[in-house]
């Protein structure tokens, strides 16, 4: 598999995609479109919005596909913990936070090295990943 990355800038913070990692949850174009446009050439553009919606809006990307930094610390390079954590979202997936390593069910392993977010309602299109179907089929935790 070919490894991929592409940047975007603003000239403040540079938005870091990585496709071969997007789980299309959806989420980042469904929450700022004027950034993230899939229908668009390219489909995203930095200059669509502020910089700080911007970082709040890739904050939320569940897999990690999409990263940013701020172009004034760009030297400071990125610390990987070696720690993991899983989070529980009210009513939606578990994020997964570190390095992990997916091995499914064929025995393929897929490495990720940031959020994993997977799929908790059980009718993800993808899964063991969330893809957002939660959200339309109104999933709630038992409470």
């Amino acid at each position: 598999m070919k490894d991929i990355t592409k940047k975007y800038s603003n000239g403040e913070v540079t938005i870091v995609w990585k496709p071969e990692v997007c789980k299309h949850s959806e989420i980042c174009f469904h929450g700022l479109p004027e950034v993230f446009d899939p229908q668009a050439k390219p489909w995203i553009n930095a200059d669509g919005s502020t910089t700080d919606r911007i970082v709040q809006q890739v904050k939320k990307c569940p897999s990690g596909a999409l990263t940013f930094y701020l172009n004034d610390k760009a030297e400071e390079a990125a610390e990987i913990s070696a720690t993991s954590l899983a989070e529980i979202v009210p009513n939606g997936p578990r994020l997964i936070y570190g390095n992990v390593v997916i091995k499914n069910t064929a025995g393929k392993e897929t490495p990720f090295h940031m959020v994993t977010a997977m799929c908790r309602c059980g009718s993800s299109s993808n899964m063991p990943y969330c893809d957002g179907t939660h959200i339309t089929i109104g999933y709630k935790d038992n409470q």
